[in-house]
């Protein structure tokens, strides 16, 4: 598809050219043209006028995915034009919030009713249907992830046609909708669950590493969110809890020093962490057994070979199981461990280094993240991939929504 074929075809959406960027800078393309509609009627002409050049499309958020995903020499289309925040009155404990809804904003949109997400991941800066076609999640016992939470979808097919999916009509289908990585269609409309307003303290506080593994447990057991970081080059660790501020069990193992941080607000702003830096990622789920074991050979290898040039921290969570098709949680609950690398130092040789060792435990790549797993040995690791790629092929069978990554990827 040549660029001014590409600007006529789609001139009924706002377009233009120009090379575009992820948010941390490792990857860049130039779309013959990117698309910005401002209605869903317009979304519909645009991938109708695209099936008719026979170009392909790849939907877009906040950019925040590691992965080349969205990557595409043909239709970038950027769903910001598209209305956001709480669609309509929330019900039953779910709220319908536009597709590119940002996280950082969701929180504002949802309180104006007294409610809030479930649980958030540690940053905000997705669109909630980037972050939930991926598999973003958050980290507690009994917390599964932000995909595991949405009930139904509203998405426009390669072929321009309104689709409403939801668990009470067709729950198969929706459980490959939830994490789709964009290639069924392009969702307009997310229903999730949602829960009451509260008030979260958050609290941070050093500890060895050690302990942290060996406490990590028993601390699930009574906050609701938990998770660590380890730093590499000093080989200690932060621990970090957020509870409500009316079921706080106090901190507990709190060194004399006391805590880094200690905070309380909305449960949305206490759930994420505010940076200026940007950075790569990679992180994989292993079964939650596993998860102390798969982390101390991480550990003993990035101190043994890459402790010189590993800048920062390892995250260390805990993901409920789900029952979406392409979760990496798929039917059991999940330990993640997330390496990252700052966005001006080398990353790939150091992520690539460790990919074995998640292999080895059954790990499962974060869809967003960079990793090395593509085609059969990938999809190996989830026992219901044919059925999504059954409805892939349903929903799009002039494969609009696959570029070449995604291809390889799928093992298509």
């Amino acid at each position: 598809m040549v660029r001014n074929e590409a600007s006529t075809a789609l001139d009924t959406a706002a377009a233009s050219t120009a090379r575009w960027h992820n948010w941390s800078g490792g990857l860049a393309f130039e779309p013959a043209v990117v698309a910005r509609p401002n209605s869903v009627a317009e979304l519909r002409e645009v991938l109708r006028r695209a099936a008719d050049r026979d170009a392909t499309v790849r939907p877009v958020g906040a950019g925040h995915s590691s992965a080349p995903l969205v990557q595409t020499e043909d239709v970038l289309l950027c769903l910001e034009g598209l209305p956001v925040g709480v669609l309509e009155p929330p019900r039953d404990g779910q709220a319908w919030v536009g597709a590119g809804t940002r996280l950082h904003e969701l929180g504002e949109h949802l309180r104006r009713y007294q409610l809030a997400m479930p649980n958030l991941g540690d940053v905000d800066t997705q669109a909630i249907a980037g972050a939930i076609g991926t598999g973003t999640h958050g980290s507690g016992r009994g917390l599964p992830s932000l995909s595991a939470q949405v009930t139904g979808v509203r998405l426009v097919t390669a072929a321009g046609d309104l689709r409403q999916i939801d668990a009470e009509h067709d729950p198969e289908l929706l459980w490959a909708a939830q994490v789709s990585l964009g290639v069924l269609g392009v969702l307009t409309a997310v229903r999730t669950r949602v829960v009451p307003s509260f008030q979260a303290r958050r609290r941070e506080w050093g500890l060895p590493v050690d302990e942290c593994l060996a406490t990590f447990e028993d601390l699930l057991a009574v906050n609701r969110n938990v998770d660590f970081y380890w730093y590499p080059r000093r080989d200690d660790a932060h621990l970090r809890t957020v509870n409500p501020v009316d079921d706080d069990p106090g901190p507990e193992r709190v060194p004399a020093s006391g805590c880094t941080e200690d905070r309380v607000g909305p449960s949305d702003a206490a759930l994420i962490k505010r940076r200026a830096l940007r950075f790569h990622e990679t992180e994989y789920f292993v079964p939650a057994p596993a998860g102390p074991a798969c982390f101390r050979e991480v550990r003993h290898r990035i101190r043994t070979r890459h402790r010189h040039h590993a800048a920062w921290r390892v995250l260390y969570r805990y993901v409920a199981a789900d029952l979406a098709y392409l979760s990496p949680a798929y039917q059991r609950d999940s330990v993640t461990i997330s390496i990252h690398q700052n966005e001006t130092l080398p990353y790939r040789e150091f992520f690539a280094d460790l990919e074995p060792i998640f292999l080895a435990h059954g790990g499962r790549p974060h869809w967003a993240k960079i990793h090395q797993l593509e085609g059969r040995p990938l999809l190996a690791r989830y026992p219901q991939a044919q059925r999504f790629l059954a409805v892939r092929e349903r929903l799009d069978p002039d494969r609009r929504f696959l570029n070449g990554y995604l291809r390889r990827l799928l093992d298509l």
